[in-house]
C-alpha cells in the first residue's frame, strides 16, 4: 500500500526523542509509581518478573530489571538496521505510559 511506511520515514528522524521517551515513561514514570506501589498498603506488583526481582531484591531489583530490560532493548535497536526498528523504543514508550496510567489510577484513582 502506497504510503504504508512513511510514517517510519518520519520517526526516524526523531529516534533520540523517541528513546527518550521511553525512558520518561517506562524508566522514570513507570518505576516511580512501581515504587509508591509497593510502599501503598492497597497495591501489589502483578508482573511476574518484575516481582521476582523485587522479592529478590527490592528497589534495587527493580532499577536491575530496568536496566536489563533497557539494554536488551538497545542492543537490539542497535543491531537492526531497518527502519522499522524504531519500533523497539516506540513501544518501549507506549507501554510504559499505559502501565504509568494504570499505576496512577491503582494508586490514587
Amino acid at each position: 500500500m502506497p504510503g504504508e511506511s512513511e510514517w517510519l520515514t518520519v520517526l526516524q528522524e526523531y529516534q533520540p526523542e523517541v528513546w527518550l521517551l521511553a525512558i520518561a515513561f517506562y524508566g522514570v514514570g513507570d518505576t516511580v509509581t512501581t515504587i509508591l506501589g509497593l510502599r501503598a498498603e492497597h497495591t501489589a506488583e502483578v508482573g511476574p518478573v518484575a516481582l521476582l526481582f523485587i522479592e529478590h531484591g527490592g528497589v534495587a531489583g527493580l532499577l536491575l530489571l530496568k536496566v536489563l530490560f533497557f539494554a536488551g532493548c538497545f542492543l537490539a535497536w542497535y543491531l537492526l538496521s531497518t527502519p522499522s526498528r524504531i519500533a523497539i523504543p516506540l513501544a518501549v514508550a507506549v507501554a510504559g505510559a499505559g502501565v504509568t496510567v494504570w499505576n496512577l489510577i491503582m494508586l490514587f484513582g
